[in-house]
């Protein structure tokens, strides 16, 4: 896809600071590709912890040891920075933001927004009264698929939602312990990827040479990891409206300490909504989609919408249709395509974060699904917003 951007007099300053999701690589990517953005300094202070090697990140994007830290105090004190990027693991998110935001700097944090409505609430009032804005970053917001499908509902074209359909998940990025960079930029996973089929086929490993998306207590789990897609994005396809309850279950396999499925379901005012999160889909989505195919379908009063992460069109049935059509892609333009453009366009305008998929507020409602699903889970019952 063509990026055509507007190119000011203004350089804007980022820093990547927190490391812990291999997320960080993409964004830093953005960053390298934006006009007007410049990346000056990286940090994590962990690098047990962490998916990608400060090393390797600094070679890649052409960084001197001097922009390299170890310290995000030291970091922020000796480099102007307008925007950081931080990538924690979601228990310790609140805590991040609460960290970074005495700094006056513009805040993009990697989803989730936090483990809890309570991580949520911290972090929001941690930003509240100052100058940094906050946005939280889903990768599904990218996907013309789904921006296609919100125009699509925003238009009528199915009347009112009232189904929400999300299967989603991945094969094995939850087996690999490392990431590395390639000579043209690409993210290699290191790790047992051999093979398909389900995580719970992979022999189990010691503890200590599991990443942290194995420790329940980092925010591990294809709950954790995967559910706010579903949630987030389906309360964005419904305008904002929340269940009356949710009843979910997961699986935990006998060798591992998370679940790798979990299946919520949700209850509205008019009728049920499913929720599906997936580790061991029998391939990898952005390699070759599995089955069930990954991303949405809408049920509206009046047609229906499928909505597949890597499609290259978006399918339609309505009462003229019902055989169903292909729509074409949205075409992505600046500074919507991708987090980093829209944060630089935010600092350039001054104007807030007002994209429903970034905003504090609308992610934290959709949490609140994504908190009853994992309380009903273990409790074994229906769970009331």
């Amino acid at each position: 896809m063509t990026e055509t951007y507007t190119v000011t007099s203004m350089s804007w300053n980022v820093a990547g600071i927190n490391f812990a999701h291999f997320h960080m690589g993409d964004q830093l990517g953005n960053v390298r590709d934006h006009p007007d953005a410049e990346l000056v300094a990286i940090c994590d202070e962990d690098p047990e912890r962490a998916t990608l090697s400060l090393e390797t990140t600094a070679e890649q994007f052409d960084l001197d040891d001097g922009q390299v830290y170890r310290d995000h105090e030291r970091c922020l004190a000796e480099n102007d920075v307008d925007l950081v990027i931080t990538c924690p693991v979601p228990t310790e998110h609140a805590e991040w933001v609460e960290k970074l935001a005495p700094h006056d700097v513009h805040i993009q944090l990697e989803k989730p927004f936090a483990a809890s409505v309570e991580g949520c609430e911290r972090a929001m009032d941690a930003v509240d009264g100052t100058d940094s804005e906050l946005a939280i970053n889903w990768p599904l917001a990218w996907y013309p698929t789904h921006r296609t499908t919100k125009r699509l509902v925003d238009e009528g074209r199915i009347g009112e939602v009232i189904e929400v359909h999300f299967y989603d998940g991945n094969r094995g990025g939850q087996r690999f312990t490392e990431v590395e960079y390639g000579d043209e930029g690409e993210m290699h996973f290191m790790g047992d990827l051999e093979g398909g089929g389900p995580i719970e086929n992979v022999e189990p490993r010691e503890r200590e040479e599991r990443a942290w998306w194995h420790d329940p207590d980092a925010g591990g789990g294809s709950l954790a990891d995967y559910l706010g897609y579903g949630t987030t994005l389906g309360t964005w396809f419904r305008d904002g409206e929340l269940p009356i309850s949710v009843t979910a279950d997961t699986f935990v396999p006998d060798h591992m300490d998370v679940d790798t499925h979990c299946i919520a379901v949700a209850t509205y005012e008019e009728g049920l909504s499913k929720f599906e999160s997936r580790w061991g889909t029998f391939t990898d989505p952005w390699i070759d989609q599995p089955q069930p195919r990954c991303g949405f379908v809408l049920v509206g009063t009046e047609g229906t919408i499928a909505s597949y992460d890597y499609a290259e069109s978006v399918r339609v049935q309505d009462e003229d249709s019902p055989g169903g059509y292909e729509v074409e892609l949205d075409e992505l333009a600046p500074p919507k395509q991708n987090p980093v453009q829209y944060m630089v366009d935010r600092m350039e305008t001054g104007e807030p974060v007002e994209f429903d998929l970034l905003r504090p507020d609308h992610n934290r409602d959709a949490q609140r699904i994504t908190d009853a699903a994992a309380a009903s889970a273990e409790r074994g019952e229906e769970v009331f917003l």
